[in-house]
């Protein structure tokens, strides 16, 4: 292969399937086969949630915030949880939380659109990344200069470390390419989870879009997944891994691109997959395990408790008190108030005030989250 020079455009990329025989190398195979175990051992546990959407504001949320964080967009769990706990997030919240909600969002809404089409769309991975972005811009033009940069906070700050493609209708081809690859399992026979492996490389390397790219592709994989069967909700919680092992993740991206070397990066993605999978049934394990113990406590201490409202509460981290008036129809305040206060008496909420708004917590939910 010649010198790679990170300052011309990657117009070299080559298509997909990648020329490695990576079917066949058995390091790769027995680590396929781990993970593939780990991933379908989510599938099952999720099963024991009562409701396995409760998990849109559990592990969906700690994924959206979690996969920003890798690019380097803060934003506090407080300001997070009360921003999902009231309708008016976009008004509200500060731009970092807004960037965590609308990954959050992006990822539920291409769900959605997976139950209706069954595969993967340009149309999709568009809707996607505007989402993420909150932009009505598409695939980035042909004479758009974008450069990929060191962040802020690395060796050579700034320097540029990879110029993607570049050329009228050139990213149309390498997308079109991508999808297909994706899509077709007659043409491309491949595991999809080797699968998912190389497509995460290539969309990242494609770079179809200005900004937004490491979390549209993120988004991504996850939806894959759904398609293939091998998730039956996009739950898994992929950036934790990822985000631990930062560097990692970025040398072998660049180390396909330099020297073709996929069996590092294959490797490195499948023991995301494994090692996530371990993370998200533990997670499940103990969400369950405290609802569980909360819904005993509840009835044993208030008359009133019941299976849904132990539900809803468990369903984000910050409730309002709107949630228990619409479960139980209550339009009195002054009854209201009383509930709300035989929670927090009976210690399954506790209270907080933020000016004139009042937000009540689900600590051991919080607790639980936090540690993950």
């Amino acid at each position: 292969m010649p010198n790679f020079d990170r300052n011309i455009p990657f117009n070299d990329l080559p298509t997909l399937p990648p020329a490695a025989e990576l079917e066949t190398d058995l390091e790769i195979l027995r680590k396929l086969v781990v993970a593939s175990r780990a991933l379908a051992s989510v599938n099952t546990n999720v099963l024991r949630l009562p409701n396995p959407y409760m998990l849109v504001n559990t592990i969906a949320l700690q994924e959206a915030k979690t996969s920003t964080a890798i690019e380097n967009i803060f934003t506090t769990e407080d300001a997070l949880y009360k921003a999902i706990s009231d309708s008016l997030t976009e008004e509200k919240s500060n731009t970092a939380t807004k960037e965590v909600l609308r990954y959050r969002e992006a990822l539920w809404e291409g769900n959605r659109q997976l139950s209706l089409d069954k595969t993967i769309t340009l149309d999709l991975i568009i809707n996607t990344f505007r989402q993420v972005k909150n932009t009505n811009a598409g695939l980035r033009p042909p004479q758009a200069q974008v450069v990929i940069r060191q962040g802020q906070s690395e060796f050579r700050t700034g320097e540029v470390v990879y110029t993607p493609p570049r050329g009228e209708k050139f990213l149309e081809q390498l997308m079109n390419n991508l999808i297909q690859y994706l899509n077709d399992d007659d043409q491309y026979p491949m595991d999809p989870l080797l699968k998912m492996c190389v497509a995460h490389y290539q969309f990242e390397a494609i770079h179809p879009f200005a900004d937004g790219n490491g979390r549209t592709g993120r988004i991504l994989n996850l939806l894959y997944l759904v398609t293939k069967g091998l998730l039956n909700k996009p739950i898994l919680y992929l950036s934790k891994y990822i985000i631990l092992n930062k560097d990692e993740y970025y040398f072998g991206l660049s180390a396909v691109t330099q020297r073709k070397a996929w069996k590092p990066w294959v490797l490195y993605m499948l023991d995301a997959i494994e090692k996530t999978s371990l993370l998200t049934n533990n997670l499940i394990d103990l969400i369950v395990i405290q609802m569980e113990a909360t819904l005993a406590h509840g009835k044993k201490n208030i008359k009133w408790y019941n299976k849904e409202i132990n539900e809803a509460l468990f369903s984000q981290p910050y409730s309002r008190a709107r949630v228990i008036a619409d479960i139980l129809k209550i339009k009195s305040r002054t009854t209201l108030t009383k509930y709300m206060d035989e929670l927090v008496n009976a210690g399954i909420l506790s209270r907080k005030k933020d000016g004139t708004e009042i937000y009540y917590l689900n600590d051991d939910l919080i607790r639980i989250l936090e540690r993950q």
